[in-house]
């Protein structure tokens, strides 16, 4: 019986250290950021490139840009949004791309994927177009136009977990961004004359974050 017992320990223990010297295979994951719904859609790729590294890029599609009015507009920070009505905000569309390199410092006990606490820089961009808006003047009509852009740096910490497939990504950060708005409007000028302007207003601004993005494993 102690010899079943040790032959069975022995053969538990091989398997084991054959399990712990499982080579690391590379994974893909795709993933959404629930967080962001309110204005946009964030879908994120995520590509393994070692045990403690990965690349992650993104996608945006932007389908209003009121959150933008709100926070920035009603409240004065710097030079004023040049003449970017509500509705306009309200209806700007755009597209948005990112990319960040994800270190892993606290790895999960896995030797197939990269999980765990990780430390994230991330640049990124985004192109805001406003629709154009329809004004008379002196009987004649015109429309005005505009659009941003944003670029911007973060530094993320967040904390990777997996369920199987499924993947849990919370996480926490600071950041920088430049905002450029530019608009072309015409107005009614000296002896009634209508004129065409373009201002343009940049924004550089700090910037916090706090997030969640959910997804599966390919």
């Amino acid at each position: 019986m102690k010899r079943i017992f040790t032959i069975l320990l022995l053969a538990t223990a091989a398997h084991s250290a054959l399990a712990q010297e499982e080579p690391f295979r590379k994974k893909t994951y795709i993933k959404v950021n629930p967080t962001t719904i309110i204005n946009e859609l964030d879908l994120y790729l995520e590509q393994d490139l070692s045990e403690t590294l990965s690349l992650e890029i993104g996608i945006s599609g932007i389908y209003t840009d009121y959150p933008d009015y709100v926070f920035f507009k009603r409240i004065n920070i710097g030079k004023e949004n040049p003449g970017i009505s509500t509705e306009q905000f309200v209806e700007g569309r755009g597209i948005g791309v990112r990319a960040g390199l994800k270190w892993y410092l606290v790895r999960q006990n896995t030797a197939i994927r990269a999980g765990g606490t990780y430390f994230e820089p991330l640049l990124f961009f985004k192109k805001v177009f406003y629709p154009n808006e329809k004004v008379t003047l002196n009987g004649a009509t015109y429309e005005n136009s505009g659009d941003k852009n944003v670029y911007g740096l973060q530094f993320l910490l967040g904390r990777q977990m997996h369920r199987g497939r499924f993947i849990l990504d919370p996480y926490l950060g600071v950041g920088f961004r430049a905002k450029t708005y530019t608009a072309n409007n015409f107005r009614v000028g000296p002896a009634d004359a209508i004129e065409q302007h373009t201002d343009e207003a940049t924004k550089f601004l700090p910037s916090l974050h706090l997030g969640l993005k959910v997804g599966l494993g390919l």
